[in-house]
């Protein structure tokens, strides 16, 4: 079964893939930070993003795996904190509308989920990686909420920024994400949506969770 979680930055994609993954014994990939780690391979290369041989001779050399905690790996280098960068964050959503690296990534990714149970979070899981996927969420949130769940996740791993430059930075990726020309976040016709604004991860957990048992009893009769 592949489950999809899309939605913006910020709106709780991760936590919550993580949960219900592991509520379900399935295989969790996260999707963004597989574009993050390309991005910041490309940073650390001083690769420019418009360098298309570049980029194409990178991905050609370059490995990006997980491992069994999950975490990112470039060159089998733990990237897991330095993917989460304002540097790469401000950066990432400009090399995944790359129509190559799109298309190496979405190959990729169904290499990695292919004929396995999986949770699969990013933006266009549920409608170009697997537009066939058992069961499509989407989640949103306001950008208050958003930007002060992610000054919490940098200020984590000692990364401290404003709000306002987080705000900013998430509304600039908001805008890239949702108008580039090849695979726009958007959500999938038959997503189910949810608000995650004002309720706490187990709560979105626990509503996933009910929506896929329903399905799964309602297919066993």
């Amino acid at each position: 079964m592949i489950i999809a979680i899309d939605g913006s930055a910020a709106t709780g994609k991760s936590s919550v893939a993580k949960a219900v993954s592991k509520r379900l014994d399935f295989i969790h990939i996260n999707t963004g930070s597989m574009y993050r780690a390309l991005t910041l391979g490309l940073i650390e290369s001083k690769i420019n993003v418009d360098d298309n041989d570049s980029i194409v001779d990178f991905i050609n050399k370059n490995n990006i795996t997980f491992d069994d905690h999950n975490d990112i790996h470039l060159n089998k280098i733990n990237v897991s904190d330095k993917v989460r960068s304002i540097q790469v964050s401000s950066l990432v959503s400009k090399v995944s509308s790359i129509l190559l690296v799109r298309q190496w990534m979405v190959k990729l990714q169904r290499d990695v989920a292919n004929h396995r149970d999986c949770v699969l979070e990013g933006r266009d899981i549920g409608t170009i990686v697997f537009p066939n996927a058992e069961k499509k969420f989407f989640l949103v949130a306001d950008i208050k909420t958003r930007a002060m769940r992610r000054k919490k996740e940098m200020d984590s791993y000692g990364e401290f920024h404003s709000i306002d430059e987080i705000t900013s930075n998430i509304l600039e990726r908001d805008e890239l994400d949702s108008n580039r020309e090849y695979s726009p976040l958007k959500k999938a016709k038959d997503a189910f949506e949810i608000d995650t604004s004002h309720i706490q991860i187990n709560d979105v957990v626990n509503i996933i969770i009910d929506k896929i048992n329903l399905k799964n009893k309602k297919e066993t009769f």
